[in-house]
């Protein structure tokens, strides 16, 4: 990718998340009981598109209520709108589970140190858009994966590398504990 191209996407996914996003919206879950570790698993049975380099570290795993699966239902029908396959899906869907349990969170108020909004936590201050549009499933999801293809090599590096890659993320390992659960929920929910 070329390095003006880079800049661009680096400036537009928020360096601004160095400050310490999670004081905000995963602090909000802090206490959320159904969050639980799962061993991790080598190989994933869904194919080699979802987790083509097996899962790293030990993985999480929450209950999801009927919007949550609205919200898998809708970054899904945008990853296909936009021409992606399921391990786009995939990256997008632990993405939000990291920013936002799959919450389509409005702003946080004193939870919530920045303008950071929506499934993945996106800023109208950062260039990602309004807050109308960024609290809109469909948009922030394409949002998310527009810069997902500005990463050279996105389908074949560990998931939590392409999703920081795009976030720009304080914590840039987190991702990588949701590929399990964002695996199965792409292969229960692609083809329906």
């Amino acid at each position: 990718m070329n390095t003006i191209l880079r800049k661009s996407v680096l400036g537009i996914a928020g360096l601004a998340f160095t400050g310490g996003v999670f004081a905000g919206p995963v602090a909000a879950h802090a206490a959320d009981t159904t969050t639980h570790a799962v061993k991790p698993v080598s190989v994933s049975v869904q194919g080699d598109k979802l987790i083509p380099h097996g899962v790293q570290g030990e993985q999480s795993r929450i209950d999801l209520n009927d919007e949550q699966i609205k919200n898998v239902k809708a970054i899904i029908a945008a990853t296909k709108k936009a021409g992606m396959d399921e391990r786009a899906a995939v990256v997008s869907i632990a993405t939000a589970l990291q920013e936002s349990k799959l919450e389509n969170l409005g702003h946080l108020g004193d939870r919530n140190d920045h303008d950071s909004q929506g499934l993945f936590q996106q800023r109208p201050s950062s260039g990602w858009g309004t807050v109308e549009q960024i609290t809109d499933p469909e948009y922030s999801t394409t949002a998310f994966l527009k810069g997902l293809k500005q990463v050279d090599g996105w389908q074949d590096m560990p998931l939590t590398k392409a999703a920081q890659t795009v976030q720009v993320s304080a914590y840039p390992d987190h991702y990588a504990q949701w590929e399990q659960q964002a695996a199965d929920l792409v292969a229960e929910h692609w083809n329906k």
